[in-house]
């Protein structure tokens, strides 16, 4: 069996194989415009979000500016995120503390990143280690999820995950690591209906007693679909035959 140390090693050397240079999914240009990205990004993917920034940034991209703009008017520019009415409220929020409180510039902890409206601990360490360069593992689903099926964590809280893979992993790979895992989340490892048989780490790093479990969860679900989808054309052909005998009973009645 092989240990969790051993096991993060080979993760860590296979990941920088498959993605030897990591690019920030987010387009920003500066570490403010990072913090709203981030901050827009939960709840909605990266893609949406760089669809949306552009066009509020040209509006403002300072706090100075942004701290001008009345909550609708952010909103309106967000409205195809998720939970854009209070991301909307945070944004100005936080454009306003930034200037009261920093200068108009994003601080460098954690403590006052934190400590802005709509920004949590995982924003903060994104912020913290893509703009700064400030060691940080933030977790997001894709790296809870993995590092699960890859027994570096047993999955119960994304605090207790963020621990275990600092233990694991040299700090001074975290922001290339956090990063690297996230893209192979998205390009090999998907939350549903994934085969841990042909995955290039799912396939030796997870438990035997894991795989089994996934495949037992995707068979049954790919049972209940194929059920719910017979269902459905069943009633969608009882419809149409429910449909043509009351024509042409309609029929008959006009013509004796």
């Amino acid at each position: 069996m092989v240990s969790r140390a051993d096991k993060a090693t080979q993760i860590q050397s296979q990941l920088a194989k498959l993605y030897p240079t990591v690019p920030i999914p987010l387009d920003h240009s500066d570490p403010f415009t990072l913090l709203i990205a981030v901050l827009l990004s939960a709840q909605t993917t990266d893609a949406r979000v760089n669809l949306v920034t552009p066009a509020l940034f040209k509006r403002a991209k300072t706090p100075v500016k942004m701290a001008k703009l009345e909550v609708e008017e952010i909103r309106e520019f967000i409205k195809t995120c998720g939970l854009a009415p209070q991301k909307a409220k945070a944004i100005a929020g936080l454009s306003k503390l930034l200037l009261e409180h920093h200068n108009g510039i994003v601080p460098q902890s954690f403590e006052a990143l934190e400590a802005l409206p709509g920004v949590g601990h995982k924003t903060a360490s994104v912020v913290m280690a893509q703009a700064f360069g400030v060691p940080a593992f933030p977790v997001d689903t894709h790296i809870h999820r993995l590092a699960d099926r890859w027994g570096l964590s047993n999955g119960s809280t994304v605090e207790r995950t963020e621990r275990d893979l600092k233990k694991l992993f040299p700090e001074e790979a975290w922001n290339d690591l956090h990063l690297q895992i996230i893209y192979f989340g998205r390009e090999y490892c998907p939350a549903r209906s994934h085969d841990m048989t042909t995955c290039p780490i799912c396939s030796w790093a997870a438990s035997q007693t894991r795989m089994r479990q996934e495949a037992s969860r995707s068979k049954k679900k790919s049972t209940k679909k194929k059920r719910s989808t017979k269902q459905a054309s069943q009633t969608k052909t009882g419809s149409k035959t429910g449909s043509k005998k009351a024509s042409k009973k309609r029929t008959a009645r006009r013509h004796p």
